[in-house]
Formats: C-alpha cells, sequence, structure tokens
C-alpha cells in the first residue's frame, strides 16, 4: 500500500536512467518506485496530475533566509525609482511608530535612484529618528545622523573598522553610507535578535519558498559576520522545526567569525573551530550544518569586489578585501584541516585568485579528495582561471538572477572586455564543473523559475545579450536547481532526482521548463510543493488542477518537527 501515488504526470526525473514517466509511487518520506513498478499498488492518496508537469523539488544553493524572512516586515524599497520614493516611504513608516523606534527599510538599488539616500534628508523624513536603509545588494547601508552619532563615526577623526568604509564628503562629513564592514557599527547596535523573532522570520520566509517550488536550500551565512543575525542563530532554525513552520529542508553555512581555537589532541588536527568540534555534515536531513563561509571581498554594484585592473568609476582602487589576505588564508586552511568544507565568497577575479591558491593550499597540507569547497558567487573569472578551477575540484556558485536584476550596473563597473568574465555558467559547465543554482535572495528575486530563465536568456533588464556563449540549455538549467544543487551539498544520493530511494522532494508545474522557449519559464506557475511526501503548499491549486482521491498529506512528518 502507498501513502501517495500521482498519475497521468508529466515527469521529469533528471535522472538519465529513466529521464521520463507517468506515474510516481511515495512510501513514508521515499520515492518507491515510477510507472510500471507502482502502478498497480494500491494508495491511500491518489493524485490525478491531468498532464501537470512534476520534477525534483528545487533547491537554492546560496541564499540568505533569516534576512529575507526579516525584510518582509522592513519598509520594501524595491519598487523605488528615485530618492523622493524612499524618503516618501520612509516618512510613511515613521508615522506609524512610536516615538524613538527605529525605521528600518531594505532593497532600495542607488542604481536605479541615481544615487545613495544622504543623511540630511534622511532625517528630514524621519523627524530625526534613527534610519538604517539596507541596499539590496547587503554590502551597503544608508542610515540617517541620529545612527551615526550612536556609531561614534560623526566627527572626520573617527576610526574606522578594518575592512569598511564610511563614505565622507569633501570636508570630512559622513554622507550616512556605510559600506562593507562598517556596517557592522550599525548591526552592533541593533544586534542580536531575539530567537523568537528569527523564527517568525524564517517561517514567513519558508512559505515563499515552498509557493516557488524550493524542497531545499542553503543558508549562506549564520552567527557572527556580515550577514549574521545572532550568535545563537542555528536556535533560531531549531525553534522554527520544533514550531512545524520551517517547510524547507535547510543547510547552514557558518560564518568563519564563529570559529575560534580549540584545544583537541594534537593528531587530530584540529585547532579552530566552533565548540564540541562539531563541522560541516552535522545535523540531519531536515536541518544540518554545511560550510564555513568566509567573505574575502565586497560587491560589483558598491565597486568593492578586489579585481586585477581597477573598476570604471570606482574610487577604492581595485577593491576592499573583508580582512588581510594572509589573515583569510590562515582560517580557510585551518577550518579546511579540521574538516569544514569551505564556501569562500569571491566577486572579483583577483579575490578568486586568492580563493583558489589558499584553497589549493588547504588541499595540498592536508589532502581530502572529494571535498566540494566552493566559490560563492564567482562573478568575474578570468580564461585562465576556468582550468584551475577544474583542476582543484572546486565548484562555483553563480547567481544567473543578478544578470537581468543587476547586469547593466555590473557590466559598466567592468568595462566591455571584462563583462564576458561575468558569471561563466557555459564555460564552467564545459570545463567539466557543476554549477548549482542559487539566487543570493534578498539581493535578488530568489524564484528558480527565474534563475533557469536568465541561465538560458542571460539578458539584463535593458534587453543586453551578457555573454552570449555562457548560456546554457533549458535541461541545464533545470539540473542546476535540481541534481547540482544536491550534488554541491554532498546530497545526491538522497535528492535532486525523482529517483526511488531519494526523498519525496518534488514540484507540479503547470508547464515543462525544457520544454517551453526560455523567455517564457519564468511565467510557469508552480501548482504544488511537496517535502517528505507531504504537501508544503498548494493544496487548493491541486483541487482545481488535479483529481485527488484520498486524504492529501499536509502536515510534516513526526521527524520534521523534532530537534536536530
Amino acid at each position: 500500500m502507498l501513502d501517495l501515488k500521482l498519475v497521468n504526470a508529466r515527469i521529469r526525473t533528471v535522472d538519465d536512467s529513466h529521464p521520463h514517466a507517468r506515474t510516481l509511487g511515495v512510501l513514508g518520506d521515499r520515492i518507491v518506485g515510477l510507472d510500471k513498478a507502482v502502478g498497480d499498488l494500491p494508495a491511500r492518496t491518489t493524485l490525478d496530475c491531468r498532464g501537470a508537469v512534476v520534477v525534483p523539488g528545487f533547491g537554492d544553493a546560496h541564499n540568505h533566509m533569516a534576512w529575507f524572512g526579516q525584510s518582509l516586515d522592513e519598509v520594501n524599497l524595491a519598487p523605488a525609482r528615485s530618492l523622493n520614493d524612499v524618503h516618501h516611504a520612509v516618512a510613511r513608516r515613521a508615522a506609524e511608530l512610536p516615538a524613538g523606534a527605529w525605521v528600518v527599510g531594505s532593497g532600495y538599488d542607488d542604481t536605479v535612484m541615481g544615487a545613495h539616500p544622504h543623511r540630511d534628508a534622511l532625517d528630514r523624513a524621519a523627524g530625526g529618528r534613527p534610519v538604517w536603509l539596507k541596499h539590496r545588494s547587503g554590502h551597503m547601508s544608508a542610515v540617517s545622523s541620529e545612527v551615526l552619532r550612536r556609531c561614534g563615526v560623526l566627527d572626520a577623526s573617527a576610526t574606522e573598522p578594518d575592512g569598511g568604509v564610511v563614505v565622507r564628503d569633501r570636508d570630512g562629513s559622513p554622507t550616512g553610507l556605510l559600506q562593507e564592514r562598517a556596517q557592522e557599527l550599525v548591526t552592533g547596535l541593533v544586534m542580536p535578535y531575539p530567537v523568537e523573532e528569527l523564527a517568525r522570520a524564517l517561517g514567513k520566509a519558508s512559505a515563499v519558498y515552498a509557493s516557488e517550488g524550493l524542497t531545499h536550500v542553503v543558508e549562506a551565512g549564520i552567527g557572527r559576520g556580515l550577514i549574521g543575525r545572532s550568535p545563537v542563530e542555528a536556535a533560531a532554525y531549531q525553534l522554527a522545526r520544533e514550531q512545524g513552520v520551517l517547510r524547507t529542508r535547510v543547510e547552514l553555512m557558518v560564518a568563519a567569525d564563529n570559529l575560534h581555537p580549540l584545544q583537541a589532541h594534537p593528531d587530530d588536527g584540529i585547532t579552530t573551530g566552533i565548540d564540541l568540534g562539531l563541522r560541516s555534515g552535522f545535523g540531519d536531513e531536515w536541518l544540518r550544518l554545511g560550510p564555513m563561509k568566509i567573505w574575502l571581498d565586497g560587491s560589483l554594484v558598491g565597486r568593492t569586489a578586489a579585481v586585477t585592473e581597477p573598476l570604471c568609476g570606482h574610487d577604492h582602487h581595485s577593491g576592499i578585501y573583508q580582512d588581510a589576505p594572509e589573515e583569510m588564508r590562515r582560517r580557510v586552511v585551518d577550518a579546511h584541516r579540521a574538516g569544514w568544507r569551505i564556501a569562500a565568497h569571491a566577486i572579483g577575479d583577483a579575490a578568486v585568485d586568492l580563493a583558489l591558491d589558499t584553497l589549493e593550499e588547504a588541499q595540498r597540507s592536508t589532502p581530502r579528495p572529494d571535498a566540494r569547497h566552493r566559490i560563492e558567487h564567482a562573478a568575474v573569472v578570468r580564461d585562465d582561471q576556468l582550468a584551475r578551477f577544474a583542476e582543484l575540484g572546486v565548484t562555483p556558485v553563480p547567481q544567473a538572477y543578478f544578470l537581468h536584476a543587476i547586469g547593466d550596473t555590473m557590466a559598466q563597473a567592468l568595462g566591455p572586455e571584462r563583462t564576458p568574465w561575468l558569471y561563466r555558467h557555459g564555460s564552467f559547465l564545459r570545463h567539466g564543473l557543476r554549477v548549482p543554482g542559487s539566487s543570493d535572495r534578498p539581493v535578488a528575486a530568489g524564484a528558480p523559475l527565474l534563475g533557469m530563465q536568465s541561465m538560458v536568456e542571460r539578458l539584463s533588464r535593458d534587453g543586453r545579450l551578457l555573454g552570449a556563449d555562457e548560456r546554457v540549455s533549458a535541461e541545464q538549467a533545470l539540473r542546476a536547481y535540481t541534481l547540482d544543487a544536491a550534488w554541491a551539498s554532498h546530497d545526491e544520493h538522497r535528492r535532486g532526482s525523482l529517483t526511488p530511494g531519494k526523498h519525496a522532494d518534488f514540484v507540479l508545474l503547470s508547464d515543462d521548463p525544457v520544454g517551453t522557449s526560455g523567455g517564457r519559464i519564468s511565467a510557469i506557475e508552480v501548482l504544488a510543493t511537496f517535502v517528505a511526501g507531504a504537501c508544503v503548499h498548494g493544496t487548493d491549486e491541486l483541487e482545481h488542477h488535479g483529481s485527488v482521491d484520498g486524504p492529501l498529506p499536509t502536515a510534516a512528518p513526526p521527524h520534521a518537527r523534532s530537534s536536530a
């Protein structure tokens, strides 16, 4: 007796041994068979898909789940097309808040508005309140005078943090723009956030993810550091899971700032890590530790990416490193020796050089075959670096939708000679690398179907084709968000394809992303999302588009609500 059987479906399994099917059987939280293997078996629930397309659950190999979830309650500045739009939005929120409360907004884009918000204008809009507006990139913030006063940087002689910039006018007065690690001056005032608040934010984010077909995500940096929300951030994910609001499997990258010296036996080779020696892989199928995340440089949008030749219209010469390169190199090598997988944020080609050199040194000192270390973003990659990725077995984790959302700005920063080096998905594949799909949400929209369309089209918002040779097929794009995303997490044996024995994580779509023209992939509707055989999104859609015989499993299985 099956628990669930899907019939009359157009199934793309992403399994080369059985690429297409019409019937799928689920027992418990696992796929047990396809087509003839399960066709005659009875089931407690039979779902007639009526021709809907079924694909493996989507994975996002790099997102910021807590940040996104919290942003849903902040002033949404993504639609702002002018500074006046920002000022009006700040004034509206300020009018709703009690005296002294912070106005917090997120998602503004200076490249759309022509400039960053200035502190004087924010003072007027918010009536002198503390205002904190987060740039869409996460690498910059605009704040009001009150925030600068509390940060202690209003004076021109104030000390700035290493790896950060307090932007100032010609007279030395702060404009309100904080770049890179200078933002930690603000986060030090408001963090840590309560675990209960973070758990609520995770629940909101997870509901959005389920509606987009996401069944597994990698949180790219928890705890201390540039993106962290609390030193006990993992507890928020456990709480969200215990409360039953975490509908998505999550792998947690631990920010490098959380690692500290450990006193292990000399034979262990563990000189640094987190308490008890926990490392990548600890946890279970719903919540576990992933790589150690280290930020090497900044961003292209903020002109702080570390590059070998200066960026166009750039005030920081060849970019900003988040810390002294030798210190970052030591952290990576020590984490590798301690058994961590490494995820190194590297945007510019100089930062990519540093990441590759360091990972090569780590493997030379302590060989770890199939470690699957990663370079997050790998945004600007020269031809000579492609072969090094392949030789070292390093996985690039680019964000294709950036090409649409901010591709024009990145092209301006690089100039015509380097623009072809952006997010080289096609070249990575030709060098034998696997490229997982990811979004960096909320830096850009995170729906996987949007990312797939950008992989296929590579069109900027203004319609500019960015790197024709880097386009991939729709089938390769689907694989990026399914099997290759699973592979990057050492999970290909458990998810990523609709193969008997794997997790029953799958998505019902209104059309086939492989058989649809590239420009229409993002218009495909997500009808339903299943995780571990349970429907976490789309019960109403199934009633409308399909025919359900028997009780549809909708509650998360008991083990999904237990503590990791």
